[in-house]
């Protein structure tokens, strides 16, 4: 014979004690993001605010209090060695921009062919894709330059390009999103109609792909605008230096020229802005349906 419980009776016990319990436990992982992203964001408030100090300013008063100097810091900078600093933006630009559209083709055309094809030691040749991913770049770095010597191709723009093209990460990507998002019927469809195999890939698996591609250039445009190591190995002419590179030699004098101090801060600060307007341009390419751009096409 079942019992029944008293209205208004306290719950058993390990029972859930209702919203209560359920808003407390949620309050922990948003607490724990919110101190992640303060984490993350201290660092960047910082140099924020000292790109706008001077150079008497910057270790005389407070850290977070805002200077006077960012007018003369950026005049100083742009005036620098004749301007070299807006040099090593557009060598990044050039590195990031063209590796990072190569790149993605590379990838785009490695994964689709991974993803659609069958044919014998196509796992073996994926499991030695993963191989690379995992591979840590510094490790790369000395095999890679001396392949570029042999070749007479160090301390030139090939020397810093090259390399980057093809990236495991990559082509791991974009055969991942290439299985989910090219239906193995719309390629036989395109087949049966009588198209050929670049043309299925240009006008039918590539419009699907897009969404997946732009996230694989953004990452490769980061990476590379980031890349500090290969420039550093590769490269002995300054005016080809990638920015990363740029700014390092600048932190190194400043040791000796501690006014340089603040053309390294504020450089760091414009460094951070490509980053985040083509972040802002591309983003609206994720909004956009797997098929969207077939339909269109």
């Amino acid at each position: 014979m079942s019992t029944l419980t008293p209205t208004g009776a306290p719950p058993a016990a390990g029972t859930p004690r209702g919203p209560g319990r359920r808003r407390r436990i949620a309050l922990v992982p948003t607490v724990t993001l919110l101190l992640g992203a303060l984490y993350c964001l201290l660092p960047v408030a910082w140099v924020v605010i000292a790109s706008t100090k001077s150079g008497s300013e910057l270790f005389a008063t407070f850290t977070f209090w805002p200077g006077t100097g960012f007018a003369e810091n950026l005049s100083d900078l742009g005036a620098y060695r004749d301007g070299v600093y807006w040099q090593w933006m557009g060598n990044s630009a050039l590195y990031a921009g063209l590796g990072a559209l190569l790149s993605t083709c590379v990838s785009a055309v490695s994964g689709y062919a991974l993803a659609t094809y069958r044919f014998r030691g196509r796992e073996a040749l994926f499991s030695v894709l993963l191989a690379g991913v995992l591979m840590p770049p510094v490790i790369l770095a000395v095999p890679q330059y001396l392949l570029l010597a042999q070749a007479d191709l160090t301390d030139s723009h090939l020397s810093v390009l090259l390399p980057q093209i093809l990236s495991p990460y990559g082509v791991y990507l974009a055969r991942i999103y290439a299985a989910a998002a090219v239906p193995a019927d719309v390629v036989e469809a395109g087949r049966m109609d009588g198209a050929g195999e670049w043309r299925i890939f240009t006008r039918v698996a590539l419009p699907m792909m897009l969404p997946g591609l732009v996230t694989v250039f953004l990452f490769q445009f980061v990476a590379i605008w980031n890349n500090f190591l290969l420039p550093y190995i590769m490269l002995s002419d300054d005016e080809k230096f990638p920015i990363t590179l740029g700014l390092y030699t600048l932190l190194e004098q400043g040791a000796s020229t501690p006014a340089l101090y603040t053309l390294v801060i504020t450089g760091a600060f414009l460094a951070v802005f490509p980053l985040v307007a083509l972040f802002l341009v591309i983003q609206r390419f994720w909004s956009l349906d797997l098929l969207s751009g077939a339909v269109k096409s």
